[in-house]
Parts: structure tokens; sequence; C-alpha cells
């Protein structure tokens, strides 16, 4: 790990403020995913901003009938709230889906939005990756390619988004909160959050430099029923092959994400007008333009029944 500086900040403008003065600054609350990254010397900061005093670790009521989650919030105790668990059971179905308990003590509800690709090119340091070189070349292309991505890839990227939270909030329309480094707030909706990787794999978000997640808020309750599907290879400390996270109303319409897929949770809203008529028809507008690998063409059937599993269940 190579040297770096130290600050606590006061208050998220101050943070933001002080992100914005240098290159190489990062945030750091639970420090799940950053501290690996750099001890793999993946991630070289070389000044970290602790945010954990900065008083965002709390879930409030909305005047509009929903929830406001500070970004600092455990993993934990979002997925245990009595309002969650009533109101945004797709949320709290999907965090207790993700890591184990132990991180899920110690994540935090922006850190878990920040997370970066599992793609094991982006984590062997010997292989070009335009995520952490731009420009290198991607090394996924033609490898091994079972876990990566079947849409919205570019000929530069074909990494997937590693949250299950993150397709949890996109299903339920949710809004990220920040602060800018002017001090200006910015409210960003999830469908815009995250990026595609077109040419620029590297940025991964509609952050701007030293902008700061204050909070992420859920809209009034949607009600119906709330089901989150992860499919992975083992029933712990793996990442979805595919995920399914949907929220269905009793006469069969409804919303549904996807995990495992994409550069960033993956919805269609046009595509839930037919889930009324199953997986297959869900899927085939879900997927449209798919570009699989052979080794992961796989997922699209695995979407397709995983649906239909999901629908099945909403049902009965």
């Amino acid at each position: 790990m190579k040297p770096f500086t130290y600050e606590r900040a006061a208050t998220p403008a101050e943070a933001a403020a002080a992100a914005a003065r240098g290159t190489g600054t990062r945030f750091i609350a639970g420090g799940t995913n950053l501290l690996d990254l750099m001890k793999l010397q993946i991630e070289t900061p070389t000044h970290l901003i602790d945010v954990n005093g900065l008083a965002l670790d709390t879930i409030e009521p909305t005047e509009e009938g929903g929830l406001r989650i500070g970004a600092l919030v455990s993993n934990t105790d979002l997925a245990t709230d009595a309002r969650v668990r009533r109101d945004y059971g797709l949320l709290a179905r999907a965090l207790l889906a993700g890591a184990s308990g132990q991180l899920r003590n110690k994540a935090t509800t922006a850190g878990n939005l920040l997370q970066r690709t599992r793609c094991p090119y982006f984590y062997d340091t010997n292989q070009p990756c335009n995520k952490r070189h731009p420009g290198s070349g991607c090394a996924a292309i033609g490898g091994v390619t079972r876990q990566l991505g079947i849409v919205g890839t570019s000929e530069a990227c074909i990494a997937t988004h590693p949250s299950d939270m993150a397709v949890a909030l996109r299903a339920l329309d949710a809004t990220v909160e920040t602060v800018r480094a002017d001090g200006a707030a910015r409210a960003i909706p999830m469908a815009d959050f995250h990026r595609l990787p077109g040419d620029t794999p590297h940025i991964e978000t509609a952050l701007e430099p030293g902008e700061l997640i204050t909070a992420v808020v859920l809209p009034k309750p949607l009600g119906g029923r709330h089901v989150y599907r992860k499919v992975r290879d083992r029933a712990s400390y793996a990442f979805a092959l595919i995920s399914v996270g949907a929220v269905i109303q009793p006469d069969g319409t409804g919303r549904v994400a996807l995990g495992g897929v994409a550069h960033k949770p993956w919805r269609v809203e046009e595509a839930e007008t037919a889930m009324p008529r199953g997986g297959r028809a869900v899927t085939e507008r879900l997927l449209a333009g798919a570009r699989p690998t052979r080794e992961n063409a796989f997922k699209i059937t695995l979407v397709e029944r995983t649906l239909d599993a999901v629908l099945a269940e909403a049902r009965g």
C-alpha cells in the first residue's frame, strides 16, 4: 500500500470542498471495497477524507411519504429497519443477498453504490484494463467472460456492476442526493447515476470531482409483492451471475431490474409492459440488443427462467 495523507471532515460541504482541492483524493467510510483496492494498488489515493463523523447515518421519513436514507447508514441497519422491511421489501432482500454479515455491518449506503466491478481482469494488475488505465485495452474481451456483461457493453469494457442494493434502488426509482464542491446540493435519479462504459469505462457514475453522496431518497411505497432472486455459483461470498429485482402488482403489472448483466443496474421500462405475459416476453425486450459471448450467452436463458420464477412467486 502506498503512503497517503488523511483528514476528518466536519461537514458534507467541507468534505466535498477538500476533495476538489487536489487530484488523488478519495472519501472513506466503511472502506470495505476501497481498502482492498488500495492493498492491490488498483486504487492509489494520495489523500483520504474520513466522512464517518458527518451525521449521515439516519433513516427519516420524507414529506412525500418516502424515506431518506443517510449515506452512512450501514447495510445491516438499512436491511433490518422496520419501515424498509414493511414498505420496501425488495431493498431489504437485495441487501441481505449481498456480501456477509460482517461486511454488511461496515458497508455504507453510499459505498455500496460506489463499489467497483469485480471483473477478474480489473483485479489482475498484470492485465490491460481500460477501467484501471484508460486506453490500455480490455483483456476481458476474448478472455474468460462467464461472469461478465451481455448488454450495454462496448469495445472498451464488458464489466458488470456488482451491487445488489443498486438493482433494488433502480427498480424503486430512488434518487441520490449529493453536495458539490461549491456547497450546492443536487439530486440524481438512479436511472442516471451509473454510466454505461462507452469509450470511458473508468468514469463510472454521474458524480463530479469532489461531489459527495449525502443520502438516497425512496419515493412513497409502491405496494405489491417484492421479490429479489440472486443466481450465483455458490450460496455465499459470490457475486451474481444474474439477479432479478421485481415489484409485482396483483394484476401482474410491475417493475423489474437486473443485476449481473451490465455495467449498471439494468432496467428498461418499456419491457415492463410485457410482464403479464411472462418471462420470455419481458426478456426479449429487456435484453434487446444483447451481445453475449460464447461463455455467457446462457445468461439470457437464465434471466428468462428466473423472471418466470419471480412472477410465479408473486402470483403464489
